[in-house]
């Protein structure tokens, strides 16, 4: 799991720079897969942290957009970016 949270962490900081759209479509998609897959994994051990991947599946879908604007995407992926990385990097007892 920690290698799908930081290949996340590393898109959702490219799409701070100038990225053509189709980079942003590929995201939202890549996105939604791997929060579903961390949403399923999480599931059993740690409802909290599956209810949050779920959630941020449904923010990032690429089927039902939600429009919020560039300056909201930037910090939406910026905080993508820590969650995962500090999701990847703290000591979990019940979920490795």
């Amino acid at each position: 799991m920690k290698i799908i949270k930081i290949a996340l962490s590393i898109l959702f900081l490219v799409c701070l720079f100038d990225m053509p759209y189709g980079y942003f479509q590929l995201v939202r998609f890549l996105g939604m897969i791997g929060f579903i897959v961390l949403a399923y994994n999480y599931y059993p051990k740690n409802q909290n942290w599956s209810i949050l991947w779920v959630s941020s599946a449904i923010l990032i879908n690429p089927f039902i957009k939600i429009t919020l604007g560039r300056e909201i995407w930037n910090i939406v992926d910026v905080s993508f970016a820590i969650v995962l990385t500090y999701s990847a990097f703290k000591k979990s007892k019940s979920l490795k």
